[in-house]
């Protein structure tokens, strides 16, 4: 691309000036000065035309770095096109040749005045450049004007000296080309592109660093199809003439120079812009340390650098960043790096960006390497940054590792890999650590993960296969091969079909020899006995206690103490629940992926359901990152639809239920829970029958694989409600009488009391108020306070519709007060609508204040305001300690204060009023 040149109108001065002063019979030497890219030739080539307009004779000649070995090369270019000098031209060192060619020279241009055009005269070899210098001595007295362009960049190494250091002032004139200005490169941009922009054009002023060369370069590569924005990469350059310029002023610059500027380029790019100093530069390039300052301090007065906010150099643009690095061989790039990691590790910089260096070094095979990256991998994780650590551990491997060193790493790199949600990725990676040979307890650690990212994936059949291969292969290690066994039983509940036959192979080796199943073993037969209806809660609990006692290899704990703290859900023994599955919890590896984890924190959210903590659920679920390796629905995604219906949430939870499609979800008891929750949503939407339909499908999967207690899910009792609505009593009544059968097996309150609920209104009549009422005093003495609430509720309308209105009204109120606390919003407006049925209406001031206190609620209150503490109060009050908590929570939202040190005068104040 040409143009009009900018900014060079006093060059363009000088020179005009000095044309005529040779044809008026005196000579100068004029030496035209600048940095690579700044013009100088054009300047040159202008000034040249210039010349041949005003009558003089032009010689030129353009010097270069293969001709600088060999004597008096540039003069011999420069003078053999001319026949009068041919033969004459010096050859070797002929000094006397030297002479008679100047005095020929002389009477040539007193023929004609002559203008003699040395463009890039530093590359000129040193006979030529004498003969130059000879001759600047001795121009002013011929109609001879010689002008020469010179490089004068700062760089690294040491350049030539200048043509004229060893001339008198008044023989030569310098004049330096300074880099364009902002407004003339954007007029450079502006000609060629009339409609840019303003930031396009700031940006292409930005990426030419002030360099005539550089800008056209670019402008040539932008002149096709418009793109919205300067590219940042040379890719995405056409023909690519911006990075081949750039390439020309590295090679202009030198080794020792392009070796700092790409040290420089490729620190930027990693991100470690804001340690890069002098000396860091100096220890990563191996470059002069006296000449780097002075060198970064030169592109900035250029423009090819510019200081950030912090005052660290960096690149004018991207694009120059990344055309620096453009072309620089691999193997120089891991130099810099590596030799940048110790040099800032050597000066105590951060882990991580020694590590980030380390990323890009290729192997060093030494220790500290090794030691840095996983240092970095740990620091990654402390701040949740899964993605790096994934990141430096996969750099890691780079290195000469053994092969128990190895297959670590590469269990822990599939484990994150799978987290951050690349489990296709992640699973290649763990099958091959299970590959290496290595101890067999490191080996069943990598088999528990590569099982559980399989089993993730839908793969279930391929996980159990996977442990139960390995399971073979550890002859004489019964420890580890009863934790492998018990996480292939814990994997199968992925898949109901290999379920069946897990706990099959499972129950008839603890039949034939129970030592073999262990602790852990015998804890699931517990569990399957529980979800099966055959076991009662106490004698669960019991059994499970006492498993609990026994010593349990480390590897196999997670099992027995997910496991216990299941059935502790189920048995309302929440507090119990939840210190194991926290237990559990602090002894997962942060590392590796175990098929416990996702149990415990499936349990925890299961203990916030029976809890009715819908804050908490939601809470979790937005600060859930979105697991994309799920092929189906998460327990956690079923309680957050529950959450989402009874909070009266119904139209977001509509929009949350169809975001999964549960004909690609696998047959597990995650889709049972999920279409469990699907009902009550389409129950609260009205729709019955659709409600019906996924009760049912979820008993009939639960029932296909023994799981028949109430206490897993409780499908009967929804589907009998259905089925009231519809008017199908029968039907209401077997499925309630059957859960009441199971519930009585398991015999907690909450099942019991919920199973009579459903039974008191399939009955009806006076034998059904009994039964409502027994439900409410059953559940009053359990932690169930939803179903209490819902209890309560049923026992108010079936009170009203037999005519004891106040009794009814009292019971409903109760249970609208009792879903406020809960925050059960449609409960509470079920509860609301009931009484406004039953003439009563609910007052909208006692939702806060002293008067929307329970009478537990003012209990717990005063024993708080008294210094009481939680666990005290529990004691004393004959409760659970969460439900103290519970009640606590909700009093401070009704007496509109934050902290238990305003209970005294909250209360005192309500008093007074």
């Amino acid at each position: 691309m040409t143009g009009p040149l900018r900014e060079r109108d006093d060059a363009h001065a000088l020179l005009a000036s000095e044309v005529e002063r040779a044809r008026a019979g005196s000579g100068r030497l004029v030496l035209l000065r600048g940095a690579t890219g700044t013009g100088r030739t054009a300047v040159l080539e202008a000034a040249a035309a210039h010349a041949s307009d005003r009558g003089l004779r032009v010689l030129r000649v353009r010097c270069s770095p293969e001709d600088t070995a060999v004597p008096f090369s540039t003069i011999r270019h420069l003078l053999d096109p001319v026949p009068q000098f041919t033969d004459l031209a010096p050859r070797g060192d002929d000094r006397a040749s030297a002479a008679r060619l100047w005095r020929l020279m002389r009477s040539y241009a007193a023929e004609s005045p002559l203008m003699v055009a040395v463009d890039d005269v530093h590359l000129a070899d040193g006979p030529s450049r004498c003969w130059l210098v000879e001759a600047a001595r001795r121009v002013d007295r011929s109609p001879l004007l010689l002008v020469a362009t010179e490089r004068s960049q700062y760089d690294i190494g040491l350049q030539p000296t200048s043509l004229t250091h060893a001339l008198s002032p008044h023989l030569a004139r310098t004049h330096t080309l300074a880099p364009l200005t902002h407004d003339a490169s954007a007029e450079l941009v502006r000609a060629a592109h009339p409609r840019a922009s303003a930031q396009w054009t700031v940006d292409c002023v930005r990426a030419g660093a002030g360099s005539p060369l550089l800008l056209r370069a670019l402008l040539d590569d932008l002149s096709g199809a418009p793109c919205p924005a300067v590219p940042q990469t040379c890719a995405a350059l056409y023909p690519g003439a911006y990075p081949a310029a750039v390439s020309w002023w590295l090679d202009s610059a030198g080794p020792a120079t392009a070796a700092v500027a790409r040290t420089l380029a490729a620190l930027e790019e990693t991100g470690v812009q804001d340690t890069v100093d002098a000396q860091l530069l100096t220890e990563a390039s191996g470059a002069d340390p006296a000449r780097v300052p002075g060198w970064l301090t030169a592109m900035i007065r250029l423009g090819l650098l510019r200081r950030d906010a912090a005052g660290h150099p960096r690149y004018a643009h991207p694009l120059l960043r990344d055309a620096v690095l453009t072309g620089w061989p691999v193997a120089e790039r891991q130099a810099v790096h590596r030799a940048t990691a110790e040099a800032m590790l050597r000066r105590g910089d951060g882990i991580e960006a020694v590590a980030g260096q380390l990323l890009g070094s290729g192997a060093v095979g030494l220790p500290w390497a090794l030691n840095v990256l996983q240092d970095a991998v740990a620091a990654a994780l402390c701040e949740a940054r899964p993605h790096d650590a994934v990141g430096y551990l996969h750099r890691a491997l780079d290195e000469p590792l053994p092969n128990d060193l190895r297959q670590r790493l590469l269990t822990e790199l599939g484990s994150l890999a799978y987290t951050c949600n690349d489990a296709p990725w992640a699973i290649p990676r763990l099958a091959e650590a299970l590959r290496l040979p290595t101890e067999p307890r490191d080996r069943v650690r990598t088999a528990l993960a590569l099982g559980t990212a399989l089993a993730g994936q839908g793969e279930t059949r391929s996980a159990v296969e996977t442990l139960r291969r390995l399971e073979g292969q550890l002859i004489g290690h019964p420890e580890l091969a009863r934790t492998v066994h018990t996480a292939s039983v814990l994997l199968s509940d992925q898949d109901q079909t290999v379920r069946r036959d897990a706990y099959r192979r499972l129950s008839d080796t603890a039949e034939r020899s129970p030592d073999l199943v262990g602790a852990t073993g015998q804890a699931l037969l517990v569990r399957y006995a529980a979800a099966a209806g055959a076991s009662s809660a106490q004698a669960a609990m019991a059994r499970l206690r006492a498993l609990l006692t026994e010593p349990a290899d480390p590897l196999a704990e997670p099992f027995l103490l997910g496991t216990a703290a299941a059935v502790a859900q189920w048995a309302d023994e929440l507090d119990e629940a939840e210190k194991l599955v926290e237990r559990g919890l602090a002894g997962q590896h942060p590392l590796l992926l175990h098929p416990m984890k996702q149990g415990l924190l499936d349990i925890r959210a299961d203990i916030a359901a029976a809890r009715a903590d819908y804050r908490r659920l939601l809470a979790d679920h937005e600060a859930r990152p979105t697991a994309a390796h799920r092929t189906g629905p998460s327990n956690a995604d079923a309680h957050v639809l529950v959450a989402l219906v009874e909070t009266g949430r119904t139209e977001q939870a509509g929009r949350f239920a169809d975001s999964f499609d549960l004909r690609e979800a696998p047959d597990s008891r995650e889709l049972n829970s999920f279409l469990y929750a699907r009902g009550l949503l389409r129950s609260a939407q009205g729709d019955v029958t659709g409600a019906l339909h996924d009760f049912l499908e979820c008993g009939r999967r639960q029932s296909a694989c023994d799981v028949l207690s109430p206490v897993v899910t409780p499908w009967r009792t929804a589907a009998a409600g259905c089925h009231l609505a519809l008017g199908s009593l029968q039907e209401a009544l077997t499925l309630a009488q059957e859960e009441l059968r199971l519930a009585r097996v398991w015999n907690t309150p909450r099942t019991v009391g919920r199973a009579l609920q459903v039974l008191g209104r399939a009955t009806g009549g006076w034998r059904g108020l009994e039964l409502a009422e027994k439900a409410v005093a059953v559940l009053r003495e359990s932690p169930a306070d939803v179903e209490l609430a819902s209890a309560l509720l049923a026992q108010g309308q079936q009170l009203t519709a037999a005519g004891e209105r106040a009794q009814g009204r009292a019971c409903l109120r109760e249970a609208a007060e009792q879903a406020e606390r809960l925050g059960a919003l449609r409960l509470r407006a079920r509860a609301e609508e009931a009484l406004r049925a039953g003439g009563a209406r609910r007052s909208a001031a006692a939702l806060t204040g002293s008067a929307a206190l329970t009478g537990s609620e003012r209990r717990i209150a005063e024993l708080a305001a008294d210094g009481r503490t939680n666990t005290e109060i529990a004691d004393l009050l004959h409760v659970a300690r969460r439900t103290v908590e519970t009640h606590l929570t909700s009093t401070y939202r009704k007496l509109g204060i934050r902290r238990r040190a305003e209970l005294p005068a909250a209360l005192e104040t309500e008093a007074e009023g």
